[in-house]
């Protein structure tokens, strides 16, 4: 998918045509995000939050680099750091309230995405390694802040990393040394926050390798569109440059604007009370609950409370959570349906926001108290996450009968157009 022009640029300015000669940067940047670049000419607003999630990503990681300046992985003195960094450090305040509200937006940009892809069916061929890629992110996000939840080692942060590695002692034989592992000892401490600290730094810029190989990946078969068809030629798409670089920096520009509403005025709103507590080993918090992103994934979790078969209980659970998350992996081969956007497909439409629901309830568990009330809403929450991509979607892959479909982008967007239109303009003038 190409502009015949794309393949022949030149920089006009001379040491841009010299650097494009010896390094072809210009030439890369034009045929991948500039007027070289062919997109297709429907994509609505929610294909803006791939830019966003970039931009979220852009922030962690410049705040995060100016925080491990005077950050000190050292379970002495590590909450005193980060109340030093609060309360000492110019403009320390903002890069914290900065870094850890960014987390939280950039964990709901990247869920909308997700969501997104979802609803049109941007997981589908060709586009399989694309959504692998972003699966990938997506599990490398959820190690990174973890690890990150730890360091400021208030209360939540200490009993969080206690019970989140303790699950992997649930492991049979090798789940206890793996725990060890992790920790570096019996117990949350220096050798943890250490670790912890290595890999929350690392691991930002291995997200950002895996975005390119994310990007390129999407360069090949090129972008989805809200219909689901493939683009039949020039007349079906637009340069990406001027066209989307506007409608992206339009919602960069509300995306920021949110930002800063709950940074300036909400910072600790996402976060936990307890978290400015120091951490206390001998002091266990009434509730130990993870950050908000991670609720849903709690609440499947928690859902199993009693063995079965020889299997504990929380090998299960463990089992389950992860097993939430891999079927992503697979979903590209569970729906099995040719036609890609849930807007010609009214069964799976349906499905897909009691799917919503489902997860939104999901969340509303994991983040309450661990009262049976709360863990049997739960226990049907999470069966049927699972019945919905284990049961409901193959069978509607091959049993629901689809809308017509468009025969071109073009002539989708041109009748949507035409239903816009007042009554009667663009009609012939009736003869008298």
């Amino acid at each position: 998918m190409s502009f015949p022009w794309a393949q022949q640029y030149q920089p006009k300015h001379p040491l841009m045509r010299w650097i494009d000669e010896k390094l072809p940067l210009p030439r890369l940047v034009y045929n991948s995000v500039g007027g070289g670049y062919p997109v297709p000419r429907n994509l609505n607003y929610w294909w803006n939050f791939g830019v966003l999630a970039g931009a979220a990503l852009a922030i962690q990681i410049i705040t995060g680099v100016v925080l491990a300046m005077h950050y000190a992985a050292n379970a002495g003195v590590a909450f005193d750091s980060v109340e030093h960094i609060m309360r000492d450090v110019n403009a320390g305040w903002f890069l914290r309230y900065a870094h850890a509200t960014g987390a939280s937006m950039f964990f709901i940009v990247v869920y909308i995405h997700i969501f997104r892809g979802l609803y049109y069916g941007s997981y589908k061929a060709p586009r399989e390694m694309v959504w692998l890629l972003g699966v990938v992110i997506f599990l490398l996000m959820m190690a990174t802040a973890f690890m990150g939840y730890v360091l400021p080692w208030g209360q939540m942060s200490f009993w969080g990393a206690q019970v989140i590695t303790g699950f992997f002692s649930a492991i049979p034989v090798v789940g206890e040394n793996i725990r060890i592992w992790l920790l570096g000892g019996y117990a949350p401490g220096d050798a943890s926050l250490n670790r912890f600290f290595s890999l929350h730094y690392l691991l930002p810029f291995v997200i950002a390798a895996v975005i390119i190989l994310h990007i390129w990946a999407l360069h090949i078969p090129g972008s989805n569109n809200p219909t689901g068809v493939d683009v039949k030629g020039e007349q079906d798409t637009v340069p990406f440059h001027p066209y989307y670089t506007a409608k992206d920096g339009f919602g960069l520009g509300v995306f920021l604007l949110v930002f800063a509403v709950i940074l300036f005025f909400a910072p600790n709103y996402l976060g936990h009370a307890d978290n400015y507590i120091p951490a206390n080993p001998l002091s266990t918090p009434a509730e130990i609950v993870p950050e908000w992103y991670f609720w849903p994934f709690y609440a499947i979790l928690r859902a199993f409370t009693a063995n079965f078969l020889w299997i504990p209980a929380k090998l299960w659970g463990v089992m389950a959570m992860f097993s939430s998350i891999l079927l992503l992996f697979f979903l590209p081969w569970i729906d099995s349906s040719p036609v890609r956007s849930a807007r010609y497909r009214p069964t799976y439409r349906m499905f897909f926001f009691i799917w919503l629901l489902d997860i939104l309830v999901l969340g509303w568990c994991g983040g309450s108290p661990a009262t049976p009330g709360y863990i049997i809403v739960g226990q049907f929450a999470a069966a049927y996450y699972f019945a919905h991509f284990l049961i409901i979607l193959p069978i509607i892959s091959r049993s629901e009968r689809p809308r017509p479909l468009p025969n071109s982008i073009t002539e989708a967007v041109l009748a949507k157009a035409h239903d816009r239109a007042p009554h009667g303009a663009g009609d012939p003038v009736p003869a008298e």
